[in-house]
């Protein structure tokens, strides 16, 4: 029994040994205790740059020339919780905000308590900075006290602005971007007319030569 316990354990042991061996001659050869980078990876991720992939659109100009306040009047719903645009409304936890555009920015109600954020800022509610405002309030005047996360979509903010027009007026609409010219194949602009074929230098054709030109059925002349 003792013999056969003996025998037992030293196989044991040689395979341990040799267990051991293994896993230090491999450490050894793969540097398993020492890693490296391939000095080509297998793959590169390129991300593409901030806001590189987003779609520019159409220009606020072109926005507001198709834009209408019915729509505007729909999207300025959300704006309704805080906020009146009839003349005369009472102010809610924000400013009534009839005759709005073009007003100086965070002071356009007297005694309303805008946020220093927003009185400070500077400039008025033309087309621009109104777009930019209901885009990101916060992005636009940082420390805002308006919650409201802004309004993701060009078309209704510039609806919305429309709507805001309607109700005591705004300053002059920027024009819409004018359109590019087109070019042709090799960068040069079409104008859209048409090149026809040129004068063909050369004496007159003969009377045989004009007849060759004519079609089957056009008479010949004699002579």
């Amino acid at each position: 029994m003792d013999d056969r316990f003996n025998t037992i354990a030293g196989w044991v042991l040689f395979s341990g040994i040799i267990a051991l061996g293994l896993s230090i001659l491999s450490g050894k050869f793969f540097h398993a205790d020492n890693p490296e980078a391939p000095e080509t990876p297998g793959y590169v991720i390129e991300a593409e740059e901030e806001g590189a992939g987003a779609d520019a659109g159409p220009d606020l100009g072109t926005l507001l020339a198709s834009g209408s306040a019915a729509a505007g009047e729909a999207v300025f719903a959300k704006c309704t919780a805080c906020h009146t645009i009839e003349q005369g409304g009472a102010n809610g936890i924000g400013p009534n905000l009839y005759g709005v555009m073009g007003q100086p920015i965070g002071q356009h109600v007297a005694g309303f308590a805008y946020s220093s954020a927003l009185s400070s800022h500077g400039g008025e509610w033309d087309w621009a900075n109104m777009d930019a405002w209901l885009q990101s309030p916060r992005a636009f005047a940082n420390g805002t006290k308006m919650s409201f996360a802004g309004l993701s979509s060009a078309e209704d903010r510039a609806n919305v602005m429309l709507y805001l027009e309607s109700y005591g007026g705004a300053p002059a609409k920027p024009a819409p971007a004018a359109p590019e010219a087109e070019e042709g194949a090799e960068g040069e602009e079409v104008d859209g007319t048409g090149e026809g074929p040129g004068v063909t230098e050369g004496a007159n054709p003969d009377a045989v030569e004009a007849a060759g030109a004519m079609g089957d059925e056009q008479p010949i002349p004699s002579n």
